[in-house]
């Protein structure tokens, strides 16, 4: 297997505890994942803000707090992050912004 298991203890519960009890599920999900971050151009910062923007259209708390976690971790200021909700203003609408701020200051740096 991949490191793709080795990781899980750093995930929120419900997705450890279902790669724990769905290893191979898992392993297939890290595989595509690495698939697709390989498969075009854009550098790891570029593909980081895109995955969080991804998120905020999706309206999706928690994958807005892992992309922002990941992106501090990889050295991408705050003041990126929150540009990435502020341009969503005018796609996603004024509260939708103002909810992807929120879960962007939810995160500690």
């Amino acid at each position: 297997m991949s490191d793709a298991i080795d990781d899980v203890e750093e995930l929120p519960s419900t997705p450890a505890g279902f790669a724990e009890e769905h290893p191979e599920v898992w392993e297939r999900y890290a595989d595509l994942g690495a698939a697709s971050s390989a498969a075009g151009p854009l550098d790891g910062e570029t593909k980081r803000l895109v995955k969080l923007a991804l998120a905020i259209g999706a309206d999706s708390e928690g994958a807005v707090h892992s992309h922002v976690r990941r992106g501090l971790d990889e050295g991408i200021s705050r003041e990126k992050l929150e540009h990435v909700a502020i341009l969503s203003i005018t796609t996603m609408g004024f509260p939708q912004a103002m909810a992807a701020l929120s879960w962007i200051d939810d995160v500690e740096e």
